[in-house]
């Protein structure tokens, strides 16, 4: 199979839980699914380790029926139906690899656990879908992966990991041509950004009993690190619905949200990012407002 037939612009997105990526990347998701781009997504585990928030679904947890991985297969189809995706894809296949569960606890260990896994092992899984996407750009979390926890870690060294052997031609070529990504990006957001948001959560009558801080939003960072945005006003509803459809993990009121630990923060619809592989384009000195720009092929 050759670029051309595939749509012209390709965008691959690798997260570790289902509902990651409409929190990080909704925005930007449905924007270019919106105009015609392919958007294919990655997700290493099923989250089966997760929380559950609604008391009637409580009994999905692992410690008790364990069956939190196959309802989050639906509500990640859910939320990828609101936000016009429809390439959605788990690492290996549904199952293949576990939610590790938060770092320094047992599950980090089990059999199958995402964070045990040897990362050219599970990078090849994501090699072969480099190769038969084909996608120019790829959008997945920094080496910290975003706030510690061990399967966004991976994701983050499984991706550029892939991203390597995708383009060598000497690495299982049973996985079809080699294929180079001309942008990569790790998912960021600029301090300020954050803090605007917050403001306003603080004036907005929500229900929320606390709320949370800047600094657990995941990746914010100083300003100057950011190299791109992408304004996803347009489409902040839709990914609203895709975060409402993640309900066993997401409570959203308004335009703010929360996780199980009941601290609200702000739905965040302009999306930042930092380009850490390829050509920056526009002016020195100002931001990228498209992921594609200067990709030429």
């Amino acid at each position: 199979m050759t670029d051309q037939d595939h749509p012209a612009r390709r965008l691959l997105l690798v997260h570790a839980h289902p509902d990651d990526e409409s929190i990080n990347n909704g925005a930007t998701m449905a924007k270019y699914a919106a105009e015609g781009a392919g958007v294919t997504l990655v997700t290493c585990t099923l989250g089966e380790e997760g929380e559950v928030i609604p008391p009637a679904l409580a009994h999905l947890t692992a410690d008790r029926d364990d069956t939190l991985g196959a309802h989050r297969i639906a509500e990640l189809a859910a939320a990828m139906k609101e936000l016009g995706v429809t390439d959605h894809r788990f690492l290996g296949g549904p199952g293949r690899f576990r939610d590790s569960g938060m770092m320094g606890t047992e599950q980090n260990h089990r059999e199958g656990a995402f964070w045990a896994a040897p990362v050219d092992e599970a990078a090849a899984y994501l090699v072969e879908v480099i190769r038969s996407v084909r996608p120019q750009v790829l959008v997945t979390y920094d080496p910290d992966g975003g706030y510690g926890h061990p399967d966004h870690i991976q994701a983050h060294r499984v991706a550029m990991r892939a991203a390597d052997l995708a383009a060598d031609a000497d690495f299982r070529p049973d996985l079809g041509a080699p294929h180079t990504l001309a942008k990569i990006y790790w998912n960021r957001v600029p301090r300020s950004y954050a803090e605007d948001g917050f403001a306003r959560l603080s004036a907005a009558p929500v229900t929320f009993p606390a709320t949370a801080s800047v600094d657990d939003i995941p990746g914010v960072v100083d300003d100057t690190v950011i190299t791109t945005e992408i304004d996803g006003t347009a489409y902040a509803a839709a990914k609203i619905a895709a975060m409402r459809a993640h309900a066993t993990q997401i409570v959203v009121e308004g335009d703010f949200f929360a996780l199980s630990n009941n601290l609200g923060q702000p739905v965040l619809t302009t999306e930042f990012y930092e380009l850490v592989r390829g050509e920056r384009a526009g002016s020195p000195g100002r931001r990228e407002t498209d992921l594609f720009a200067g990709v030429t092929s």
